[in-house]
């Protein structure tokens, strides 16, 4: 039985993970460690080919030579999100050369890694620490997984491998683009998918870094955002993803006209509170309300002439068009989520690619998300504490992945623009089932029966004093729903059995996932 312990949350949460003592939640701002930064091994150019070639045959040898046994840890990224051909074929590789008990450190899996189900029922895989969407998720929740989960936001991944807490033996990264130095660049080539910052942390930490590419150029590759002196081999398959896949569902333009109320109600509420004015900076999901948010605060910036200095990204269509029409003076990009900002990556200057060290790293000098005035996120519930949660639904079910959400709430007002109820089940409650962000981090909360603005943000209150917008108690809001769908939700069917672990952006222990039952 896994021994539990109360963080400063009030949540139970595990004092080890996967054999290893964990830190529990000790509250925002207070964990600071000592010590310093992990560093991969030195190496010696007299190892390397003089001529600068690092290409291995395929990738099972290329494992081979990096000397892949039991138990070790893989690293990989998820820029080409649902198109990804590479993380299936590294594991494949692997049980093929016999290979078990691996840990998967993904960034992100997605549904089109559902055939790794497989290898973790075989032995091949033995846990996965990263967010997990879809079928991993829910085999995960299902209590099947031999090891603990580990979610960590984007910056809470790189914070983890940068501070020695995760150490990544083969770092597998995919490239759209790479020459035989390991030199790589993600936004051109066949299925070019924008940037690779997320393996960038890969690159400079892992014991051993494959560069796997579709794309082989002669050196030297330009631009790279994967430098080759930290790459140890270059595998070239035949197809490495289909790129188009980095757009998804979730990346379209709302229909429903409630979220479309919900996107400009939360437009106005910017205006009114006195955050857009020239100079100020936004981040907006991928999700479709956050896509349509954006569509009526470009209306309102047109209207009064306003210029953003910077957007944060994930870059849609979207993002770049008000970048081409000169509303904002740059698109700092973290994750590309369509084809056009792949393609505008390559042709503006002004589409800067970064790394979750420069926008998320808790563990850094300052971080860009805490420069934002404001940061529009979604949520799967939100409580009348204002805490919300992001990876589990009310039936306590592990179906998305973090991403840089928890990273976002450092920004300067956090707005959570969700429909009162999906599926006649209530978003708002009275305790989420699933905590990822403390509620004195989040401001305000939009809805289509009206807007709950934190108590806590008495400023934000004073600017829409006398304003035409539908102001709410969020305990109000809260019963008005259960009275048109006739009650809270049904508590979750939950065992004892700890399944993951939620990583705070610090890297403590916020809280955890049990097993559903049923």
């Amino acid at each position: 039985m896994t021994k539990l312990v109360e963080n400063a949350a009030g949540r139970l949460v595990p004092a080890e993970i996967n054999g290893h003592p964990a830190v529990p939640f000790q509250g925002v701002g207070r964990y600071r460690p000592q010590g310093r930064k992990a560093a991969p091994p030195i190496r010696s150019c007299a190892d390397y080919p003089a001529d600068g070639d690092k290409t291995a045959p395929d990738l099972k040898t290329a494992l081979q030579r990096a000397g892949l046994r039991d138990g070790m840890t893989i690293g990989s990224h998820h820029h080409l999100r649902n198109g990804d051909l590479v993380a299936n074929q590294v594991f494949k590789a692997a049980a093929e050369l016999g290979v078990r008990d691996l840990r998967w450190v993904p960034s992100a899996a997605f549904p089109c890694h559902a055939p790794l189900l497989e290898l973790l029922e075989s032995g091949v895989i033995h846990h996965i620490e990263g967010s997990m969407n879809g079928p991993l998720g829910d085999y995960c929740s299902q209590g099947r997984m031999r090891g603990m989960g580990v979610l960590r936001s984007h910056g809470g991944r790189w914070q983890a491998i940068q501070d020695g807490e995760l150490h990544l033996d083969i770092a597998v990264i995919a490239a759209p683009t790479a020459d035989p130095f390991g030199n790589a660049t993600g936004d051109r080539g066949p299925t070019a998918c924008g940037l690779l910052g997320f393996a960038l942390a890969d690159s400079l930490y892992a014991d051993h870094v494959i560069v796997v590419t579709d794309n082989l150029v002669p050196f030297p590759c330009i631009p790279w955002q994967i430098q080759g002196n930290n790459v140890d081999q270059v595998v070239v398959l035949d197809r490495i993803g289909d790129a188009s896949k980095i757009v998804s569902g979730t990346t379209e333009i709302t229909k429903s006209p409630d979220r479309l109320l919900i996107a400009e109600l939360t437009a106005r509420f910017c205006d009114e509170a006195g955050i857009v004015r020239d100079g100020f900076s936004f981040q907006a999901g991928a999700g479709g309300t956050a896509l349509s948010f954006a569509l009526f605060l470009r209306d309102i910036m047109r209207e009064r002439g306003i210029k953003a200095r910077f957007v944060r990204g994930g870059s849609t269509q979207y993002l770049v068009d008000m970048l081409e029409e000169g509303l904002t003076d740059y698109i700092l990009d973290g994750q590309t989520f369509d084809l056009a900002g792949v393609r505008s990556m390559r042709e503006n200057p002004g589409h800067v690619n970064t790394s979750p060290f420069t926008s998320y790293n808790w563990h850094g000098k300052g971080n860009f998300a805490s420069l934002l005035d404001a940061v529009v996120l979604g949520a799967t519930e939100v409580d009348v504490d204002f805490n919300a949660n992001v990876v589990t639904h009310s039936d306590g079910r592990l179906l998305h992945g973090i991403g840089g959400w928890m990273n976002c709430l450092a920004g300067r007002c956090t707005i959570l623009p969700v429909p009162s109820f999906r599926d006649r089940i209530p978003v708002l409650v009275d305790r989420v089932t699933t905590l990822c962000g403390p509620g004195e981090l989040i401001d305000v909360v939009v809805t289509e029966r009206g807007i709950a603005v934190n108590p806590l943000r008495q400023d934000l209150l004073g600017k829409l004093r006398g304003s035409s917008l539908p102001l709410r108690d969020i305990r109000d809001l809260k019963a008005e729903v259960e009275e048109i769908v006739g009650g809270p939700p049904a508590p979750p069917e939950l065992g004892e059995k700890v399944v993951a672990a939620i990583k705070w952006v610090d890297g403590t222990v916020i809280d955890a996932v049990r097993e559903v039952k049923g």
